[in-house]
């Protein structure tokens, strides 16, 4: 059974619009981890390989700061 007090309870999403704000909330509440990689290559042979990595939350006065 879903708590009532739970903001987000956990429900499919498929189907469904959701307002930007609204997910852009539910991101920041949570945070997220975005990772990539860009690989520049000329006739199949790799230049330039790139890791890419963020961080993406809300930083409230309650919690410290993570720097």
């Amino acid at each position: 059974m879903a708590d009532p007090s739970d903001p987000f309870p956990e429900e499919s999403l498929a189907g469904r619009q959701i307002a930007l704000i609204d997910l852009l909330d539910r991101l920041l509440n949570g945070g997220a981890v975005l990772t990539g990689d860009v690989v520049l290559s000329i006739a199949d042979v790799d230049l330039v390989h790139i890791n890419l990595r963020a961080v993406i939350r809300s930083i409230t006065p309650d919690g410290p700061a993570p720097w």
